[in-house]
Order: C-alpha cells, then sequence, then structure tokens
C-alpha cells in the first residue's frame, strides 16, 4: 500500500514565507525556488524534481501574475487548481507552496517597475515576445524580482519553453546582483514532441493534433539553418509550413543568438536557438529549440 504524502505547507504571507527559509537556513538547509503560475503539469514536475536534486528544500510559488497579461489576454479564464496543484506538489517531494494573493504582492501605493533593456538599449526582452505582448517582459521582470528577494533561494529553476523569458531573467538576475542562480532545464515534450504547457488544455482533440506538427517542422526547420541555409529563407519556409499543418497564423518563426536575441546578420556564426509562436483558433503556442550550428562546431 502507497503511503500518502503529507498535506504540503500552505503560506500566503512573505512574513511567513521568510520564517519557513529561516528556520532552514538555520539548520544549514539549501533551499531551491521553482516559480509556476499553477494549473501543474508533468513540465513543472521535471522542474522541481530538478530543484530538489539541487536543494535541501524546494519552495514552489503558484501565483498567477496580473502585471504579465495585457487586457485583452486570458487572466481571467487562465486555469486555476491550487489543490491539485499542492497535491501534485507534495508527491514530488516540494517541502512548501507559496501562494500569495495579489494584495500581498501588489499592495496599496505599490508603483515600480522592472524593465530588462528598451528598444534603445536592446537587450533580450526586445522583440519576438516582447513585440506581440509588449506587457509581458515587464511583468515578468517585476513579479520575479519580487519572488526572488522574497525567497532568497540558492537556485531557482526554470523551463526553457520560455527561452526568451529564461534569458530575460538570467540578465535580470546580473544586473541586480541578485545571488540565487538561474537554472534551465530542457522543456518537457508529450509523446508528440508538443511542449508542455497549462495553455494545451485549452485545445480542441483536432487543435491538439495539429499542435503536435509544431516540434517537427521546428526540427526541420533547425537542422536546415545549422546545414548552412540563409537565416531568413529558413524562416519563411517554417512559416509556410506552419500555416500548411493547420494554424491558423504565425506571429514569428526567427532564429537569433542563443544567448541576447540578437538577431543574425547573414549566416549563422555562434549558438543559434529557433523560436516560435504559432495560434490555434484562441490558443497561442509557443516552442523553441536549440540550433545545432555545425559551421561553428
Amino acid at each position: 500500500m502507497t503511503d500518502t504524502p503529507a498535506p504540503l505547507p500552505l503560506v500566503r504571507t512573505v512574513a511567513d514565507l521568510r520564517a519557513a527559509v529561516r528556520e532552514w537556513r538555520r539548520q544549514g538547509l539549501s533551499v531551491g525556488f521553482v516559480p509556476t503560475m499553477g494549473a501543474l503539469h508533468e513540465g513543472h514536475l521535471t522542474l522541481i524534481a530538478e530543484a530538489v536534486r539541487q536543494a535541501d528544500k524546494v519552495v514552489a510559488s503558484v501565483f498567477v501574475n496580473p502585471t504579465q497579461f495585457a487586457a485583452h489576454e486570458d487572466l481571467g479564464t487562465y486555469p486555476r487548481r491550487e489543490a491539485r496543484d499542492a497535491e501534485l506538489l507534495a508527491e514530488a517531494d516540494c517541502a512548501l507552496l507559496y501562494a500569495p494573493a495579489v494584495a500581498e504582492m501588489y499592495p496599496d501605493g505599490f508603483v515600480t517597475a522592472v524593465t530588462v533593456g528598451d528598444a534603445q538599449t536592446g537587450g533580450p526582452s526586445q522583440g519576438l515576445e516582447g513585440a506581440f505582448r509588449p506587457a509581458m517582459f515587464g511583468g515578468v521582470a517585476l513579479v520575479v524580482s519580487k519572488l526572488l528577494n522574497q525567497v532568497q533561494a540558492d537556485v531557482a529553476v526554470f523551463g526553457e519553453k520560455d527561452w526568451q523569458q529564461l534569458m530575460v531573467i538570467r540578465r535580470l538576475v546580473v544586473d541586480l546582483d541578485i545571488p540565487t542562480r538561474i537554472l534551465g532545464v530542457e522543456t518537457s515534450r508529450d509523446g508528440h514532441g508538443l511542449a508542455l504547457s497549462s495553455r494545451n488544455a485549452y485545445l480542441s482533440s483536432a487543435e491538439l493534433a495539429i499542435a503536435r506538427r509544431l516540434n517537427g517542422i521546428l526540427a526541420a526547420a533547425a537542422s536546415r539553418a545549422a546545414s548552412g541555409h540563409p537565416v531568413a529563407d529558413v524562416e519563411q519556409d517554417a512559416t509556410s509550413e506552419i500555416l500548411k499543418a493547420g494554424f491558423d497564423r504565425v506571429d514569428y518563426v526567427a532564429i537569433r543568438h542563443s544567448d541576447d536575441l540578437a538577431p543574425f546578420i547573414g549566416n549563422l556564426d555562434a549558438p543559434a536557438r529557433i523560436l516560435v509562436a504559432a495560434w490555434l483558433g484562441k490558443t497561442r503556442l509557443i516552442d523553441n529549440l536549440a540550433v545545432q550550428n555545425l559551421a561553428v562546431q
């Protein structure tokens, strides 16, 4: 008979979170952190598992952050399943769930903003998601700054599916001298190669079949780019293939420098990433893959 895990301790305030972490520190324990917006799936649990390997105690946060959603986006309908999330985290050996209310994160009088680059200075927040979701990275930078300061973990674990977000966070941590180590974990996928996402729950069965073709198209495009085909041609051809597969529209297919996401001038001459955002009905899917640049190996 399998033992049922004990209920996961839950805190909702910064004071209670810090008290728990302070007690761990008193015992000489290291702390890991995995921030999420909830509606947990196997991809999130992979991040928890990595954090458990990296630290003695792991905090997971569940907070649907309003500052990264534009008015027309899915803040109101984003899936929320806190009780089930807590059960999954307990089974994954997470030590503490931090689930603050909006008023705890953004109390009355809150006016601070965090920006990671702009049109003049550049930086990984520019273009791609930053162009199509202009509210997003300011909100992400703000909430991640707050969460890292609140938890003060030794290591924080993020998924590579949101590659541009991961690069923004790495830049943020360096620029603001935040001592938490940022660890990226390879994207979790279903048996067909589709990147796991809470938003996949929005897809109908017919849309899901189409969505599962995205990774193959991206992999073929990455291979062509690695073999020396012009970047612009690869991007254009991949966009056409995605539309032929049944997607309604494509926001971008882009091959960029891996770290700062700067465009390539001509062919590949450095480590690269191919990134995509495309729509199926009302669902927007993103994905990315490393481009194994044969020319620079």
